[in-house]
C-alpha cells in the first residue's frame, strides 16, 4: 500500500525531518525532593523546569552533549548516550534535507533516493530514541541529580511515535521511474 505519490515524497521528506527536530522525544514529569520537575528533551536540546525543588529552582536548557556529560556516572548515563546517538542521527538527516531542499536534481541523481535516505534515518531515530526513553524509564528511578533526592515521575516519549510515523511513511512512498 502507498501513502504518498511520488510528487509529493520529496517535500514530505524534507517537511517531515524539519518539523522532527522541533517535537521533543521525551517528556518526563516528576516529583524530587517536595518540588516538580518537568524535563522536555528535543533532539538537540533539554529544557529543565523545576518547581520548589531547592538548588534547582527556574529553567535550564541544556544540549545533548552538556546533559551527557551532567549525568556521566549516572544510571541514566546510557539513556543520555543514546540520545547523543540520535540527535546525531537527526543532524545527519537535517543536513540531507537541506542539500535535497536546494539542490533537489542533484540529490535525485543519487544513487539511493533521498526519500528513503532521510525515511531511514528518521526510522533509526525514533528506535534510537525509544531505546534512550526505555533507559530513562528503568534509570530514572531513584537516581540523584543533586539536589537532595531521587526522582519519581513519568517519561513519556513523545516525538518517537512521530519519528517512526515519519519514517514508515516516506519509506512507503510511491518512487518516481
Amino acid at each position: 500500500m502507498v501513502w504518498v505519490r511520488s510528487e509529493y515524497a520529496g517535500e514530505l521528506a524534507v517537511l517531515s525531518t524539519w518539523f522532527s527536530a522541533l517535537i521533543p522525544w521525551n517528556v518526563f514529569l516528576g516529583s524530587v525532593a517536595g518540588g516538580s520537575i518537568v524535563l522536555v528533551r528535543f533532539p538537540l536540546l533539554e529544557v529543565q523546569y523545576a518547581f520548589g525543588v531547592p538548588l534547582a529552582r527556574g529553567t535550564s536548557v541544556r544540549d545533548p552533549v552538556s546533559a551527557y556529560q551532567l549525568q556521566a556516572g549516572q544510571t541514566v548515563a546510557s539513556a543520555y548516550a543514546a540520545w547523543l546517538v540520535g540527535a546525531a542521527l537527526l543532524l545527519a538527516a537535517i543536513a540531507v534535507s537541506v542539500y535535497y531542499y536546494r539542490a533537489e536534481e542533484r540529490a535525485e541523481a543519487w544513487s539511493v533516493d533521498p526519500v528513503s535516505v532521510l525515511g531511514a534515518l528518521l526510522a533509526v531515530c525514533g528506535v534510537v530514541f525509544a531505546v534512550a526513553s526505555l533507559l530513562l524509564t528503568g534509570g530514572f528511578l531513584g537516581v540523584d541529580l543533586g539536589v537532595g533526592g531521587g526522582l519519581d515521575g513519568i517519561s513519556i516519549p513523545v516525538g518517537v511515535v512521530f519519528y517512526l510515523t515519519f519514517g514508515a511513511l516516506l519509506l512507503r512512498a510511491e518512487q518516481v521511474g
